[in-house]
This record gives structure tokens, sequence and C-alpha cells, in this order.
């Protein structure tokens, strides 16, 4: 709301989205996805036999990540020095690169407070792990709304001094983190024990982790710089030459901002629930898989994915159902206009068909992690990157961001088939068995409270498209359709009924 607000859909705002994708997708990379997934597994392995060398072994790793993504960051400001310096044509592309330049050292601190926050959760500990994004979301908005209405500094400096509170949120996140440690009996400081076996084995299932758990992301990234480079602007013109012939570009400056704007949106209900569902799950997989516990191992990942199905089916549908009424009463202010709303819900419509796939993403990939299985994740999530890169650049020329969101949707349920056809051929029928029902059920539920909502948007549909009246339809709308699926959830004995409210009992067949 305070990027939308103060910067809007604009080319300042395309900027810092592409910008900060660099320490954002780091994070996604050497932090929570393949450093944190591959420590996991083997960490909990390793305390259930020894926990000195448990502890050694995560001391190690932070370390060797702690040089790794030092030497990535001097390597990463020198070939941004020298794009500046001798490439650079457009100032847009100038305002990018020096936004990065600000940044990217927010890249080691984020990754350090990902894998701390790993080790945590290996001993039971999410509170300051789940914390952490709430500090860095506390500093942008804090610097956003003091440098514009305190300060009233224009625009292109605003952006910033919203990056360095960025950095100065890195140092506070991971200083966050210190009690917890304590807590656990844990201290982090400098180990190099690289040549143990447990550590090897890290190193093992790391590299082909960047792919396996971070599929989702990297399409993402692929999204943003496919609308970076197809869209004009006052700057690039109208168009572009593709082998000597001039083409009309299929999207304007500001398609950036609004495929982050969505984004923010469709992730919501992923990071809330999906991702700490699957957070939550992972040391239990670990655990059960490194005791050799194999039925535990199957009933948790059988659960695991019938929440998962549960929660994303119906937060998908609601989403599509309020989209641009939600869009409007978020973002719709400042320098986010009504076209924006407009666009913006458009790409949203198209993500939220992803979203159960990107929930389920999240339980089967963590599942073979868990057992130390990297190449059947990162195999699926090869074949998703390149069919998404392919559908990208076709798409995009006939529905332009929207194809982009479209093609990133599609693609997450192509990982998600590998993976559930693997789970399936190698513990039965029986991982999966209950599935099914589950989303028959789930479907069922969704669709009535669908209809319900519609019905009642239908209704409303009379009142005029302004900020007063989209609060009205979503008090209206949301309320009755959440108390309609709770019901028929009740109803159809679904799961996650139980979960929710502690009532009643979950489904047994």
């Amino acid at each position: 709301m305070a990027f939308a607000y103060f910067l809007g859909a604009s080319g300042l705002m395309d900027g810092w989205v592409i910008a900060f994708m660099l320490p954002n997708l780091a994070r996604r990379l050497f932090g929570e996805g393949a450093a944190a997934a591959a420590l996991i597994p083997v960490y909990c392995e390793q305390a259930h036999q020894d926990r000195p060398k448990a502890v050694e072994l995560a001391r190690t790793v932070f370390t060797a990540i702690l040089v790794l993504l030092v030497l990535i960051v001097l390597a990463g400001e020198a070939v941004i020095w020298t794009s500046y310096r001798f490439f650079s044509v457009h100032e847009a592309a100038r305002l990018k690169l020096s936004l990065a330049a600000v940044m990217l050292p927010y890249m080691i601190m984020v990754c350090l407070v990902a894998i701390v926050v790993g080790i945590l959760h290996c001993h039971r500990r999410f509170a300051t792990g789940a914390a952490a994004p709430v500090v860095l979301n506390v500093f942008i908005i804090t610097a956003l709304c003091a440098s514009g209405w305190l300060m009233d500094v224009e625009p292109g400096k605003q952006v910033f001094i919203v990056a360095a509170a960025v950095l100065a949120a890195g140092l506070a996140q991971l200083a966050l983190q210190v009690p917890s440690l304590r807590a656990s009996g844990l201290s982090i400081r400098p180990a190099w024990a690289v040549r143990t076996e447990s550590f090897k084995k890290v190193a093992a299932l790391m590299a082909p982790m960047i792919v396996g758990l971070t599929a989702t992301q990297i399409n993402t990234m692929a999204d943003h710089f496919t609308a970076l480079w197809l869209s004009g602007s006052a700057e690039k013109g109208s168009f572009l030459t593709i082998l000597g012939t001039a083409v009309r570009y299929p999207m304007w400056e500001g398609s950036v901002s609004q495929l982050f704007y969505s984004q923010r949106l469709y992730q919501f209900p992923l990071g809330v629930m999906g991702i700490s569902l699957a957070t939550v799950i992972f040391p239990v997989m670990s655990a059960d898989a490194a005791r050799k516990d194999l039925d535990g191992f199957r009933r948790t990942v059988s659960r695991g994915l019938r929440l998962a199905v549960s929660i994303a089916v119906p937060a998908a549908a609601g989403l599509f159902l309020v989209r641009r009424p939600l869009v409007a009463v978020i973002f719709e202010r400042g320098q986010f206009s009504a076209r924006d709303t407009a666009l913006t819900a458009g790409i949203l419509a198209f993500y939220c068909l992803g979203l159960c796939g990107f929930f389920l993403q999240q339980i089967a990939a963590r599942a073979f992690f868990s057992m130390q299985d990297s190449k059947t994740p990162t195999a699926s999530a090869l074949a998703a990157v390149g069919t998404n890169i392919i559908l990208n650049l076709t798409l995009v020329w006939f529905l332009a961001a929207r194809g982009l969101a479209l093609a990133t949707a599609a693609c997450s349920y192509l990982q998600v088939v590998i993976l559930l056809v693997v789970l399936n051929r190698r513990f039965g029928r029986s991982i999966l068995s209950r599935l099914a029902a589950t989303a028959a059920r789930t479907l069922m539920a969704t669709f009535l409270f669908y209809l319900v909502g519609a019905g009642i948007l239908d209704l409303l549909g009379g009142m005029p498209a302004c900020f007063s009246s989209d609060i009205i339809r979503l008090a209206v709308v949301i309320p009755i359709c959440t108390a309609t699926f709770l019901a028929a959830a009740w109803l159809l004995r679904i799961e996650v009924f139980a979960l929710i409210t502690g009532y009643g009992k979950a489904e047994t067949v």
C-alpha cells in the first residue's frame, strides 16, 4: 500500500522491483531455499545421533555461506559498476543498476537469517523466523512514509532512502534471531569443518536444490524480466526491432510494478498458510525420514498435501471473486490509478489459477528433500522453468502481462504433477489415496460459496466504483462466503474445518 501510494505503477517502481529481486532471489536460492532445505534433514539426522557434531555442522554451513555470499556480492558490485559505466544507455537502466548496487549487500544478511531460522525450526522454534519479514516491512513502510510525508522527498530520491532502509532491516533481522538461538542452547560462530561427511552431504544436496525448491521464484523473476524487456516507455519508444522488423511493444512501462502488486496478493495466502504449513511440516518429515519411519512419513506428507488443497482452493476462488474491489481498496490511492487497478486485477486473476499448484509445490518438493533426494525436484523444476520461459515469450503477445501470470500458474502444476507421480510410484497409492476425495469435497464447498459471493456482487453491481462502495462489497461478501465455506466444510467433513475451528472430526476415509 505504501509503495502504491508514493510510487504507483511507474518506471521508478519498476526499477525498485527489479533491483530488489536480486537479493530476494538469493534469499530463496542460498537461504531459506537451498541451504536451509539441504541443512535441515542432515542437521536433524546428525542431532539425533550426536548433538555437538550437529552444532559444528550448523556453524560450518553458516560460515561457508557467509564466505560464498561475500564473494558473490563483490563480484556483483563489479559487474554492476561495469554495466553502469560502459553499457548503460537509458536513464531507467542506470536507475536500476544504482538501486541494485545499494541493495545487493542485503543478500548476505537475509541469507544468514534464513540459515539461522532453518536451524531454529529443527528445534521447533518458529516465532522469530516468522517475525523477520515483519521487521523488513516495518523498515520499508517507515522509510516510505517518513521520506514522503515528513521530508517531502521527491520519488527519484525516495527509492534510494528505501533501499538504504532495506540494509538496516537486514541487520535488525539478524539480531532478532540471537535470543532464540541462546534459548536453544546454540551459538553461531565461525567454523570450517568442511571435510566432514555431514557437510559434504549438505553441499551435495544444496546445488540441485537451488533449482528444485525455487522454481516458482525463478519463474516469477522470468515474468519480471520479460515484462521489463518487452515494455515500451517514453524513453524507449513504442516499437522494438526484431530481425529487422519494427514490432509494437506488447506492454507499457509499469507492467513490472503491476506484476509486483498482484504477486503481493496471491503470495499473501501462499506465505501465511502455504509456506508456513510446509515450513512446519518439513522438520517433521525430515525426522521421520531420519528414523526410517516410512509409515509416519507417508502420513505426514499425505496430510500436508490434503491440507494444502483444502486451503489453497478456497483461497484462490476467493481472491478471484473479489480481485477488483480488493486491489482498489488496498492500492488505489496516491500515484496508483484506476487504470492500474484494472490491469493489476487482470493479472491477479491468472495468478489465482496457479495458487493450488504453488501450495502443493512447497509440500511435494520438501517431501523429497527430507529424504535427501534433490534430483527429482530439480528435474521437475527444470522442466517447469524451461516451459515457463517458452510460454512467457508466446503468451505475452496475446495477453500482455496477464500471459506472464498464466504461464507461471500453468508451470506450477507441471512441476506438481511430476513430483506427485514419483511419490505415488515410490510409496504406493496410500500417500495420495485421500487427496482426490479431499479435493472433490473442497471443490464442492468452494463452488457453493463462489455462487453465493457472485450473486451478492451482482446484487451490489449498481453501486458506483469508489472506495466506500468497494469497502461495502468486501465487508458483505467476505464474511458471508467464509461462513458458507465453513458450513459446507463441516457438512462435508473436510479436514481443514477441524484444523481451523478445533471443532468436529477430520475426514477418516
